[in-house]
């Protein structure tokens, strides 16, 4: 996916894959990773989720990564926050209280930057990319996560031949092809969600699933 499609989604509120409200799966499965107060935590992709002010109340510092500056600025003035600004080699950074967000690329954050890194939330970005663009993504942003790392994965399944993504579907093969030594990844959760999902049975799909992982590195 070439980024001028999504910052032109952005710029056309083509945004449908942000929710209005906090992902239920992560608020149930994030607690078993038992992090402490404090830890710093990766959220890739991020555009303007709620998910990173659950993830700030629970005593986290958030990194978001995302290329619409539009998103960035969306979250925070939503929120009623004025972001201080700067730049950097990564891309313009917003920060407020314990949330930052850079705008930039998530496949060129480096090992210094990411290297207190103690949790990564990938909802949206994993999905966002077909199968070549997950092998870079793993390759660069992953691998350059310290040992000890952990996070939650959430993906989807369904037929892929039904619906042209994104979102692509992801099966639970393709979760464990990724995430190779020095990762692990276990499922804690799979459902049924098609009924939830109108616009997905609409454009024919038979069946869709969301599934849930536990990954840490080493």
């Amino acid at each position: 996916m070439h980024p001028d499609f999504w910052l032109q989604r952005w710029q056309d509120g083509q945004i449908g894959f942000h929710r209005s409200e906090v992902m239920p799966l992560l608020q149930k499965h994030w607690p078993s990773l038992e992090l402490p107060a404090g830890s710093r935590v990766l959220v890739p992709l991020c555009g303007k989720t709620l998910d990173m002010h659950w993830l700030a109340a629970q005593g986290h510092r958030v990194l978001g990564v995302e290329l619409s500056s539009l998103a960035a600025e969306q979250f925070f003035a939503e929120a009623g926050l004025i972001p201080q600004r700067h730049r950097s080699a990564f891309g313009e950074h917003y920060s407020a209280g314990p949330i930052e967000i850079i705008c930039g690329d998530a496949f060129a954050l480096d090992e210094t930057l990411l290297a207190d890194i103690a949790g990564v939330y990938d909802r949206a970005a994993l999905i966002a990319l077909p199968p070549p663009l997950r092998q870079q993504y793993r390759d660069t942003l992953y691998a350059r996560l310290p040992s000890g790392c952990q996070g939650v994965l959430i993906t989807l399944e369904y037929p892929q031949d039904e619906k042209q993504g994104p979102p692509f579907s992801v099966d639970q093969a393709d979760v464990e092809q990724l995430f190779t030594a020095p990762w692990q990844a276990a499922l804690l959760e799979r459902r049924d969600i098609l009924d939830q999902q109108p616009d997905f049975r609409a454009q024919g799909v038979s069946a869709l699933s969301t599934a849930v992982y536990r990954l840490k590195h080493g």
